[in-house]
C-alpha cells in the first residue's frame, strides 16, 4: 500500500528537479531564480511552513483560494465524514446526494433572485457556462468583456480575456467577442446598441491589477444590459466569498447579475468546486427539453467530496464570522498601506476592497533608485516589484506576487482568517523592504543584475 508520508520523506527534496524534468521545466527555472523555490512542508491557516521549521505569512492564498485558510479542521472533518459514509457518487441518472443542499445553501447568499445553479469544477468552466447559457437564452451571438480582464485560459474563457500574453501562440481564437475599457459605461452602450451582444462579462473587482470600479459602475452597467435585453454576468471566481469584505463583490453596490460565475474559495482549499448561478428563465432557455437535459455538463460536477467541502465552506465562513474579520482586517491594511504612499514616492497607489490588495508602484524621484528602475523596465516592464516582492520573502518571510504581466503592481490575497498581528507584521516588513529600495547599493541592484542575467539567457536560449 502506498505510503504518502513515507514517499514524501524519501523523495521530497526531489520536488524541483521533478517539476523540472516532467512538468514545467521554465516555471522550475523561474522559481530557481527568484528564489521561490522552497520546500514548504505544511501549511494551516494564513501560514506556510519550510524544512526548517520557519513560517512564512501565505499572501497569494493559492490565487484566493484559502477563504477560510488551509487546512482548515472543520472543513477537513466533513470531508473526512463524507468519505466514511461511502456515498453513492456521481450515480449520473439518479439524485446526487448532497448537490441540492448546496446549491440551496448558494441561493440563500447570492445577491439578487439568482435561483438555480450549475455546479463545475473551476472557475473557467464556470465562465464557459455562462458564455454558453448567454448566447444560449438570448439567441445572440456576441460576448462583450474587458480591457485586462482575466477569466481563464480554457479557450472559450480566453476568447474574453483581456490580457495578449495569454492569446499568444493560441490564436486564431474563436468567438464573436469585443473588448472595452473597464469602468467605461460609454463603450458598454456603444456595443449594447448593436443589438447583438448576449452579454457582458466582468469581474466587480479586476483581479489582474486590483481594479476597482466606480461606484455607479457596475449598477448601470447592469441596468444598460438588462434595457438592451444582455445579460448581465459577475465573474466573482476571486471575488467571491467574503474577500472583498462581503459575501459577494456584487453587494457592495447592490447589483444584482442575472449569472454569477463562483469557484476558488468554495472548494474550502481542498476540493475543486464551482458554481454558476443564474436566474431560472436562463436555466430554462438552456435545458428547454427533455432530450435537451445534459446539453451542458461535465463529468465531476455534483461530486460528493466537492460539495461537502462547498457545504463546510459556507458554514465555517458564517459560524467564524471570516467574511466580517476580512473587511475588518482589509480596513486595517488598506490604511496601513497608504500611510506608506504618504511616505515614499515609489508608492504611487493603493487600492483595493476587503482583502484584495493592489500596491502600484511608480517612478521614484531619487536618481540611484530612477537609474534601477529604467535599468528593470528595459529588460521587462513587470520585473520592478521583484525587487520588493524577493526581499520580501527572503527577509521577512511574506509570500507574494505581481499583480499582472508587465504591471508595477504588488497583489495581496492572504487568507480570510489573518489577524490584526499578521496585518502589521506586513505593513511593517513592506516599509522596511521600501526603504531598502533607496539604498546603493542595494536590493534593487541586486535583483537588477540577477534578473539581468536570466533575461540574457533566456534570449540566447530562444535565438539558438
Amino acid at each position: 500500500m502506498l505510503d504518502l508520508e513515507r514517499l514524501l520523506a524519501e523523495r521530497g527534496t526531489e520536488r524541483l528537479d521533478l517539476i523540472a524534468e516532467c512538468v514545467n521545466p521554465v516555471f522550475a527555472r523561474v522559481l530557481r531564480t527568484l528564489g521561490y523555490d522552497i520546500p514548504f512542508v505544511q501549511g494551516r491557516g494564513q501560514y506556510l511552513w519550510d524544512e526548517a521549521g520557519h513560517r512564512y505569512l501565505d499572501c497569494i492564498g493559492g490565487f484566493g483560494t484559502f477563504a477560510c485558510g488551509r487546512n482548515h479542521p472543520k472543513i477537513r472533518q466533513v470531508i473526512k465524514q463524507a468519505m466514511d459514509l461511502d456515498l453513492p457518487n456521481l450515480p449520473k441518472f439518479a439524485p446526487p446526494a448532497l448537490s441540492g443542499l448546496l446549491a440551496e445553501k448558494l441561493i440563500a447568499v447570492a445577491p439578487g433572485d439568482l435561483d438555480t445553479v450549475y455546479f463545475c469544477n473551476s472557475g473557467a468552466e464556470a465562465i464557459e457556462t455562462a458564455i454558453k447559457y448567454a448566447r444560449c437564452a438570448t439567441s445572440r451571438p456576441r460576448m462583450v468583456y474587458c480591457h485586462k480582464a482575466y477569466h481563464g485560459l480554457t479557450l472559450g474563457a480566453l476568447s474574453i480575456n483581456g490580457g495578449q500574453e495569454f492569446r499568444e501562440g493560441f490564436e486564431p481564437i474563436p468567438g464573436h467577442t469585443t473588448p472595452i475599457p473597464f469602468n467605461d459605461l460609454t463603450a458598454l452602450e456603444c456595443e449594447l446598441n448593436r443589438g447583438d451582444v448576449a452579454g457582458f462579462v466582468v469581474e466587480p473587482v479586476q483581479g489582474k491589477g486590483v481594479f476597482v470600479p466606480d461606484d455607479d459602475y457596475l449598477p448601470a452597467a447592469a441596468d444598460l444590459c438588462r434595457r438592451h435585453g444582455a445579460l448581465f454576468v459577475a465573474d466573482e471566481v476571486q471575488t467571491g466569498f467574503g474577500r472583498t469584505g462581503r459575501m459577494f463583490a456584487c453587494d457592495h453596490w447592490g447589483v444584482e447579475p442575472d449569472i454569477l460565475c463562483a469557484a476558488k474559495a468554495l472548494s474550502g482549499g481542498y476540493v475543486p468546486c464551482a458554481a454558476v448561478l443564474t436566474r431560472r428563465w436562463i436555466h430554462r432557455k438552456v435545458f428547454s427539453r427533455l432530450d435537451r437535459v445534459v446539453v451542458h455538463s461535465t463529468t465531476f460536477g455534483q461530486n460528493d467530496l466537492a460539495m461537502a467541502a462547498g457545504l463546510a465552506t459556507l458554514d465555517v465562513l458564517q459560524e467564524e464570522q471570516i467574511v466580517e474579520n476580512a473587511a475588518a482586517m482589509g480596513r486595517r491594511l488598506i490604511t496601513g498601506l497608504r500611510d506608506l504612499a504618504d511616505e515614499f514616492d515609489l508608492v504611487q497607489e493603493v487600492r483595493g476592497l476587503g482583502l484584495m490588495v493592489g500596491v502600484e508602484l511608480g517612478p521614484p524621484t531619487g536618481l540611484a533608485l530612477k537609474m534601477g528602475w529604467k535599468l528593470l523596465h528595459r529588460i521587462d516592464a513587470g520585473l520592478f516589484p521583484q525587487a520588493v516582492l524577493i526581499p520580501l520573502l527572503q527577509d521577512h518571510r511574506v509570500l507574494a506576487l505581481v499583480a499582472g504581466h508587465q504591471m508595477d503592481v504588488i497583489k495581496l490575497l492572504p487568507a480570510l482568517v489573518i489577524d490584526e498581528q499578521d496585518v502589521d507584521h506586513l505593513i511593517s516588513a513592506l516599509r522596511t523592504t521600501i526603504q531598502a529600495c533607496y539604498r546603493f547599493p542595494g536590493p534593487v541592484w541586486e535583483i537588477t543584475r540577477r534578473l539581468s542575467g536570466l533575461a540574457l539567457r533566456s534570449a540566447d536560449h530562444t535565438s539558438s
